[in-house]
């Protein structure tokens, strides 16, 4: 059935991830903005409906597993793309989380590297009264 076939009461009944899923199989990818604006339209709610519930709508498209954000941020169904490029979308960002990783950890370098042998608090005043023991010291409670 064709979301142009529906009465206003029907698309009343679903969700509006459901009325996404529709829109998405019968027109393709599209952004965000113009699916709500489709949403708002179908079911005849104010205008002010966007600005107030974009927000909400965006994050139930992103925690909906049917749903894919593409590169041009337009949105599609995830069943149309293949699992390789789900999983090299996923890969991009790990590799990018890598590399923010690395940058960090220069930072922390070249911070400890700035600091003179005045500055480095090494933690022996902290460690003067610990006292170690060997198992065999140690008596067991029982």
């Amino acid at each position: 059935m064709s979301i142009k076939d529906m009465s206003k009461d029907d698309l009343e009944l679903l969700s509006n991830k459901d009325i996404t899923n529709l829109l998405l199989e019968e027109k393709g990818k599209q952004s965000t903005t113009e699916l709500f604006q489709k949403i708002i339209e179908l079911l005849d709610l104010p205008k002010s409906t966007f600005d107030q519930k974009i927000g909400d709508f965006y994050t139930s498209l992103t925690t909906d597993k049917r749903f894919i954000l593409l590169e041009d941020g337009t949105w599609d169904l995830r069943s149309r793309y293949t699992s390789d490029k789900v999983i090299q979308v996923e890969e991009d960002e790990m590799e990018e989380e890598e590399i923010e990783d690395e940058e960090e950890e220069e930072t922390e370098e070249d911070f400890d590297s700035d600091l003179g042998d005045d500055d480095i608090d090494d933690g022996d005043d902290d460690l003067k009264d610990l006292v170690v023991l060997d198992e065999d010291d140690m008596e067991v409670e029982q």
